[in-house]
């Protein structure tokens, strides 16, 4: 019989006690106050930030929220925008034991609200033009907070590091975003990454393609390099993807992480990237096709090393230089992380498809659902934790990543990836962008559907018999349908809900 789907890494060694996440990522700042810590890229002004100045803002910001009144174990919902304000705050109210919410600033008022009934915050940080609603909490400006910036350092708040630092708000492709609890052991985790995915050291310049205020620029491109002493190069407000290029290479960027679509649009004109200084690229957020893949290491030479987590966990699957991914999968379990391939009975044997799952020890896994126990418990079988995303677990063990569970369709009696349809099509030329999804014709009849982007009219016979070529007969699409654009949620990932219910011609 096969061996089981469970990874042999081991479980990372515990968090030291007492802890603090903020003390953590600015120990990096240690003997290093003069080096740059932070440059926000722009063709017109950079802006730039040594260590001493960003661990005296975050600490004087902390001082400043605790003379506003705020105590230990107080939410601070941030409503702040896409500048360097959004991670001195986040860490500030880590610092000080307060619990911050980092928040899209695109969100409705509507939404807003709905997070502030569910979390009773006691403050808000608010930024010029950002939406939010009047209510029976706090309201600090963001003014107000850049000037606690000279104020004498707060002391760091330590203690049980599994107590909760922070929670971040889900994606809502389940239907309803979740409040997501995490503890400050997670920044403990995240050790894990920063050697098997990123093979990051104190000399490397990381440029992030995201906003300040996105938990993965928050996480890979602003506190894992900080922690180690890194340079995070991050584009300014207003830099499109196509100028990215041109801002690594003036500001020697070693490595570069973007979600897909990113590398995508770098892409688009055809032509070499010149990026003398780049290392390798890494990605997440959603799967990467083999075509970016392939089209990245053609322009610059380079690698790109994808890696697989969620809001609920910090990423845990990942391939890296020392550790490349094989047979198409997304890599190994990062030596430390616990993960298995279960069943409804548990772990699977290697080489069958079943959900992937988490040990309940990880030092990632989030702490729970704000006021959701029993919510928490429904993702949990046995010692595992459910991601909710299939995947299958190689001989070597490599994991093969399968798509959502919940996204799996039903043609013909059989079970379907969308992702593997939507690899196979993405080689198909004249496509921008693609989603697939199975649809309800008519009455208890369901076939796989095929939605596309392009700049102009594809031959849509040439686009089957491109499917005819590369899938079996049970996995082609027998729709087709061309749009302006993919609907997707606040964190760009395809809504295929919402695809389900257009009007099909």
């Amino acid at each position: 019989m096969s061996m089981l789907s469970i990874s042999d890494t081991g479980v990372q060694a515990p968090c030291p006690s007492p802890f603090n996440f903020a003390r953590h990522v600015l120990a990096g700042a240690k003997g290093r106050e003069a080096k740059t810590a932070l440059e926000v890229m722009s063709h017109d002004h950079d802006e730039s930030w040594t260590f001493g100045a960003l661990e005296q803002a975050v600490r004087g910001i902390g001082t400043g929220l605790l003379e506003a009144g705020l105590r230990e174990g107080d939410i601070v919902l941030l409503r702040l925008g896409n500048h360097v304000s959004f991670p001195l705050a986040h860490l500030a109210a880590i610092a000080v034991g307060l619990v911050p919410v980092p928040t899209s600033a695109q969100l409705t008022e509507g939404e807003v609200s709905k997070m502030i009934n569910e979390l009773s915050p006691a403050a808000v940080i608010v930024g010029e033009g950002i939406t939010c609603p009047e209510g029976d909490f706090l309201r600090l400006t963001e003014t107000q907070m850049q000037a606690m910036h000279v104020l004498a350092p707060c002391d760091f708040s330590m203690g049980d590091p599994d107590r909760l630092a922070y929670i971040v708000y889900t994606s809502g492709t389940s239907g309803k975003p979740r409040a997501v609890m995490h503890a400050h052991r997670a920044v403990w985790a995240r050790q894990m990454m920063i050697r098997d995915w990123y093979e990051l050291s104190d000399s490397d310049r990381l440029c992030h393609a995201g906003a300040f205020n996105w938990t993965y620029t928050l996480g890979t491109g602003l506190m894992d390099p900080w922690s180690v002493g890194a340079t995070a190069l991050i584009p300014a407000e207003g830099v499109m993807p196509e100028q990215i290029a041109g801002l690594m290479k003036a500001h020697k960027a070693t490595i570069f992480a973007a979600a897909p679509g990113v590398y995508r649009k770098m892409l688009k004109s055809g032509n070499a990237l010149d990026l003398p200084d780049l290392r390798h690229g890494l990605s997440a957020g959603e799967k990467l096709s083999e075509t970016i893949r392939q089209d990245w290491r053609a322009a610059t030479g380079c690698e790109i090393y994808e890696a697989f987590g969620m809001s609920e966990c910090s990423t845990f699957l990942s391939s890296s230089p020392s550790r490349p991914a094989t047979n198409a999968s997304l890599g190994h379990a990062q030596n430390g992380r616990c993960v298995a391939i279960v069943g409804d009975d548990g772990p699977l044997p290697r080489g069958e498809t079943g959900q992937i799952a988490i040990h309940h020890q990880d030092a990632g896994l989030m702490l729970g659902y704000f006021g959701a126990e029993a919510e928490t418990r429904q993702r949990f079988q046995g010692d595992w934790f459910l991601t909710g995303d299939l995947g299958v677990m190689h001989e070597d063990g490599q994991i093969a990543y399968k798509g959502r569970a919940d996204d799996m369709m039903n043609a013909g009696g059989y079970r379907v990836s969308p992702v593997e349809v939507e690899q196979a099509l993405q080689g198909f030329a004249g496509l921008t962008a693609l989603a697939v999804t199975d649809v309800e014709v008519k009455a208890d009849v369901r076939v796989i559907g095929c939605f596309y982007t392009s700049e102009s009219d594809v031959d849509e016979a040439a686009l089957k018999a491109f499917a005819q070529a590369t899938l079996a007969a049970y996995k082609q699409p027998k729709l087709y349908r061309r749009l302006d654009s993919l609907p997707t949620g606040p964190n760009n990932k395809i809504r295929r809900a919402a695809l389900k219910t257009l009007t099909l011609k």
